[in-house]
């Protein structure tokens, strides 16, 4: 079986990563259906990485359709450890421009129609998500940033609430305000629930978020398109994919400890031995640390 130490996942207008070594395509079979499309499997200055568009190859996936837990199955599957999300976001704030990257810390979650957990049918845990991003990850992310050079256009903000909804279409300005109200700083479709599910992985998670657009809130700013949002994401990929490959180095390299890597230490209340076999079987992957 290939092997790789970071994931990368990428969102909106990021298919590929062509910076890969030696990039092999990998299909790995799971308990809960197929991935998103193949992963691409590969080497970034030695450390192995594992790649998955999000949305698939030609982004047929709506952000209700990507198969959450199949992907980080399989990540958990070929070893990785610590995952790199990059996601398109809207801005609800005004000091997060288009074109801006964040690292956000916090989620609140409005999606209702999406499968959050690997676990059920006989096997109970209860992770924390009182943290719910790694501060290693989100440190090598920052990190990377730092050491990549942009058009000075790019900001990056550290810290931040990320609402997700389910989509496909985007908010109404009356959703748009009540976020705004409830203190989230951007608003996106896809993270959710992607960090829930790293986390029972024991994956260390991390997003990188780049500011597309206002969303639909600002008066002076018009609505947001899906046009609008890929044509300034697209301006961002290559600074983003920088930054990925950065942190992949930093991460490759120190190995961070992280809480994630134990976090179903304490959150199993079924323990192994007395859950379902089949479904023993299923988690096994998963319950390694």
């Amino acid at each position: 079986m290939d092997s790789a130490i970071v994931g990368v996942i990428g969102g909106s207008g990021l298919y590929h990563m062509p910076s890969l070594a030696n990039a092999r395509e990998v299909r790995v079979d799971t308990p809960f259906g197929q991935t998103s499309g193949p992963l691409r499997v590969g080497q970034i200055d030695g450390t192995p990485v594992a790649f998955l568009a999000r949305h698939g190859e030609r982004h047929g996936l709506l952000p209700s359709e990507v198969p959450y837990r199949a992907n980080i199955y399989a990540m958990k599957s070929l070893g990785v450890r610590y995952l790199l999300s990059l996601s398109a976001v809207g801005s609800l704030r005004e000091g997060l421009r288009p074109l801006d990257m964040v690292l956000p810390d916090q989620f609140v979650d409005f999606t209702r129609q999406r499968s959050n957990s690997f676990f059920g049918r006989g096997a109970v845990a209860h992770v924390s998500m009182a943290e719910p991003v790694c501060p290693a990850v989100c440190g090598a992310l920052a990190r990377g940033f730092a050491a990549t050079e942009g058009d000075g256009n790019t900001r990056l903000h550290r810290g931040g609430t990320y609402v997700c909804i389910d989509g496909p279409q985007f908010s109404t300005r009356a959703e748009s305000n009540w976020y705004r109200s409830l203190g989230a700083d951007v608003i996106g479709m896809t993270n959710l629930p992607e960090a829930r599910l790293a986390r029972e992985a024991q994956i260390a998670y991390g997003t990188l978020a780049m500011v597309t657009d206002y969303d639909c809130w600002h008066a002076r700013e018009a609505a947001v398109t899906a046009g609008e949002a890929i044509a300034n994401l697209r301006r961002n990929a290559e600074r983003a994919q920088q930054v990925a490959i950065a942190a992949i180095r930093i991460l490759g390299d120190e190995r961070p400890a992280s809480s994630a890597h134990t976090a179903l230490a304490s959150a199993l209340v079924t323990q192994p031995d007395d859950m379902p076999p089949a479904v023993q079987n299923e988690l096994a992957v998963l319950l390694r640390g």
